[in-house]
């Protein structure tokens, strides 16, 4: 088959663009494989963290792709589309994960669709944080799909919900790999400058209200002096309020911070020094930082949101906290500790889960799809 793939690509940063990478790898084993990139993502005005772009010292991974659409720029949904089809795929696989990108994908989908089949992966049909023109943006988007791949049930039935009559198909999120090996647990400590001996939990990640980090810091307080907390990621506008929370924690000396975009080859570090990654999340649908704990063979412990429960709590590989109030996550960080049965039962699905979520596995759910469709 000739695949075209339009969404982000190197030089842009992040986990769209990591899943994107991987995608073109495994397809491109088999088949011939083109990336149209964005040439302008969002106005920079939209961003809320410090760059959209890899940096220097990044190790993202390069694709090459041809950069054409300006998703503020409708002159170029045009040349976009005509580029494509001008290349004359027998598919078109697009990412979609939030209504921002409807306009722009929505017009060379609904053209595309005379022409080949499109597929529409969608992380996301109601975003994280909606707005009241989400859902006639996104079915603008959605009449563009000959199908749809959702990575969790919970993303499906959001789409049911805009679109009743939906060819779709749930193949879950792939693992990332590229992350490295796990390190020396002391080691690991050493470079993040922890304290031995003490139980460590992580928060990892892009920091969003939705994500709930707030919700963690509260449950830390709540825990005794032999945890420690590490937080790992860019914020996502102001970290103003959690520092507020930390400065009054009587923990406070306990918590770890690096606020930034976390480059690939620091990922090792922070989860080989975890016992537990923690994800408070306040909404979700999957999350791309389950697939790194995976990886890593870091049990989590989860909210039930979304399609958390489904890909965690029900395979077995973390706890999913009944409510996402502090107190309740705090109690399943102690339950998870004081029974050490849960973490070795964990880190077994991890390991029966690594082998099912493959990037070869996914490519090929993903092409029966297509065939079927």
């Amino acid at each position: 088959m000739k695949i075209a793939l339009l969404s982000c690509f190197y030089p842009y940063r992040g986990g769209i663009s990591q899943f994107n990478a991987c995608l073109y790898g495994e397809l491109s084993k088999n088949h011939v494989v083109k990336a149209f990139n964005f040439k302008r993502q969002y106005p920079e005005f939209l961003f809320p963290g410090k760059t959209q772009f890899v940096t220097d010292d990044d190790e993202a991974v390069p694709v090459e792709s041809e950069s054409l659409l300006d998703t503020a720029n409708p002159f170029s949904y045009h040349r976009t589309y005509k580029a494509i089809r001008d290349w004359k795929p027998d598919v078109l696989i697009v990412r979609y994960w939030m209504s921002y990108f409807a306009p722009s994908l929505g017009y060379i989908t609904r053209k595309m669709k005379k022409h080949c089949k499109v597929i529409s992966i969608l992380d996301n049909v109601v975003p994280h944080e909606p707005h009241f023109f989400d859902a006639p943006l996104t079915r603008y988007f959605l009449k563009g799909s000959t199908g749809s791949v959702t990575l969790c049930e919970a993303v499906s039935k959001d789409l049911l919900n805009l679109r009743p009559d939906a060819e779709y198909a749930v193949i879950q999120h792939p693992l990332y790999s590229h992350f490295g090996k796990k390190k020396d647990r002391t080691e690991a400590e050493n470079e993040l400058g922890l304290e031995h001996g003490k139980k460590n939990i992580l928060f990892f990640g892009l920091i969003r209200s939705y994500k709930g980090l707030d919700i963690l810091l509260e449950a830390f307080g709540m825990l005794p002096e032999d945890y420690q907390l590490i937080i790992a990621g860019e914020p996502y506008g102001s970290f103003d309020r959690y520092q507020e929370i930390i400065d009054r924690l009587p923990g406070k000396k306990r918590i770890s911070m690096d606020l930034k975009y976390i480059k690939d080859s620091e990922v090792s570090k922070y989860f080989s020094a975890a016992d537990l990654a923690v994800l408070p999340y306040r909404s979700a649908t999957q999350s791309g930082i389950s697939s790194v704990s995976y990886h890593f063979e870091v049990p989590m412990i989860v909210t039930d949101v979304g399609g958390l429960k489904e890909t965690i709590g029900d395979r077995g590989t973390g706890l999913v906290a009944p409510s996402g109030t502090p107190e309740c996550i705090a109690k399943e960080i102690v339950r998870y500790f004081d029974d050490p049965s849960i973490a070795e039962s964990c880190i077994r699905n991890i390991r029966t889960e690594k082998e099912r979520l493959s990037w070869t596995a996914f490519a090929a759910e993903l092409e029966k799809f297509i065939e079927k469709i």
